[in-house]
């Protein structure tokens, strides 16, 4: 376990990668509006994820120094503190996120039309179910996951276009 809390801030660094690499692709045709949505719901959503993490950590640290069985009560508390922030308030910034992202990218046509719908869907059921279905938190992940291949396929499409 503590391997993959470790891995939590890559994950932070990558994902602010990505939105660095859709900023790219967008110029100097962006939106205020929609991009200070994009950027501030994506920031919020990487402080949450950390914060989360950090209680989770703090939690195995308790359980361990109390031979795995922590006080119940801050256990309780670190438990639903970690659940509220993933399924309310981080997938909430993650619908933000994606319906911003999807909102420029049908503007600017930066991808294509079923890409922005999908992030448009995939907001909405976040937005109304992300709390009361398990393992719906994987929705953004694999829409970001969608994104990314195709702002890679149309960069390599580029490169091949102006070398041949």
């Amino acid at each position: 376990m503590d391997a993959a809390l470790a891995l939590v801030p890559f994950c932070g660094i990558f994902f602010l990668w990505f939105m660095g690499a859709v900023r790219s692709r967008i110029g100097e045709a962006e939106d205020r509006f929609f991009s200070t949505m994009f950027l501030g719901s994506g920031l919020l959503f990487v402080a949450m994820m950390f914060m989360t993490t950090a209680i989770m950590a703090a939690l195995l640290t308790l359980a361990g120094e109390h031979n795995g069985h922590p006080p119940v009560n801050v256990w309780e508390l670190g438990r639903s503190a970690t659940f509220t922030l993933v399924t309310t308030y981080a997938m909430r910034m993650a619908a933000v996120f994606m319906i911003a992202a999807s909102t420029i990218a049908l503007r600017l046509r930066i991808h294509a039309k079923y890409i922005a719908w999908v992030g448009y869907v995939a907001a909405v059921t976040l937005l109304i179910a992300s709390a009361s279905v398990p393992w719906l938190e994987l929705v953004f992940p694999l829409w970001v996951l969608l994104v990314s291949l195709a702002l890679l396929a149309q960069s390599y499409r580029r490169v091949g276009a102006e070398a041949g």
